[in-house]
C-alpha cells in the first residue's frame, strides 16, 4: 500500500493517525540505520538494540520532522546521537583472568569466530575493516556517501560544512581508504584486480 508513496507522504499518513504506515519507513531505513550503528559498535546485538531504540525515538518525534531535508538526513541525526549516548552509557565489564569462568566464556565464543572469519574474506568485510582503520571524519564521510547514499549537500548538513568541502573531504578519504586497503589487505586487493 505505501510502496508508491514518498517518505514525506508516508509521514503525513502517520501524523494523520495511520500508525501502520510507520512500518514502511522502518522497512526502508532499517539497513541504513543498522549499518551506521555497526560503525559505532561492532557487537551485532548492541547495534540491533540501538537500531530499535532509534526507530522508537524517530516515531515519537516524527511531528518534529519539518521536511526541510530528506527524512534520511533527519534520521541520521537521531542515529548519531543515539549511538554516542549508548557508548557513553555502556561500561566495559572487567573480569579477573584468575576466574575460570572467563576462560569458559572465551572458549564458547570460538563458534562465532569461525563464521566471522568466513565473512571477513568477502570484499564487503574487507572494505568495512579498511574503513575502521580510517580516522572518524574519513570513516563518517565514506559511510554516509557510500553506505547511506547521502548526497554531498546532505552530508554537508549532517557534518556542518559546505558541499564543496565535503567533496574535498570525500576525495581525500577515498585516497586514504585506498592506501589502507593496499597496506593492510595487499593480497586481497591484488586478487580483486
Amino acid at each position: 500500500m505505501q510502496n508508491g508513496l514518498n517518505d514525506n507522504e508516508i509521514i503525513a499518513e502517520i501524523l494523520r493517525g495511520n500508525q501502520q504506515a510507520y512500518a514502511e519507513l522502518v522497512k526502508r531505513y532499517q539497513n541504513f540505520v543498522f549499518t551506521i550503528c555497526l560503525r559505532y559498535t561492532p557487537i551485532r546485538e548492541d547495534a540491533e538494540e540501538i537500531s530499535q531504540d532509534i526507530f522508537v525515538k524517530a516515531y515519537r518525534n516524527l511531528a518534529d520532522f519539518r521536511g526541510e531535508s530528506k527524512f534520511s538526513t533527519w534520521l541520521y541525526t537521531i542515529v548519531n546521537t543515539s549511538c554516542i549516548s549508548f557508548l557513553r552509557k555502556k561500561r566495559l565489564d572487567t573480569h579477573s583472568l584468575d576466574d575460570e569462568r572467563v576462560f569458559a566464556v572465551a572458549d564458547n565464543i570460538d563458534g562465532g569466530m569461525r563464521a566471522n572469519q568466513v565473512e571477513q574474506k568477502s570484499r564487503h568485510a574487507m572494505v568495512n575493516e579498511a574503513i575502521k582503520l580510517l580516522g572518524p571524519d574519513d570513516a563518517k564521510v565514506i559511510t554516509l556517501f557510500y553506505k547511506a547514499e547521502q548526497s554531498l549537500e546532505e552530508i554537508g548538513r549532517i557534518m556542518g560544512m559546505e558541499p564543496n568541502t565535503v567533496k574535498v573531504k570525500l576525495h581525500r578519504a577515498r585516497t586514504r581508504l585506498k592506501e589502507k586497503m593496499e597496506k593492510h589487505f595487499t593480497q586481497e586487493v591484488r586478487d580483486l584486480v
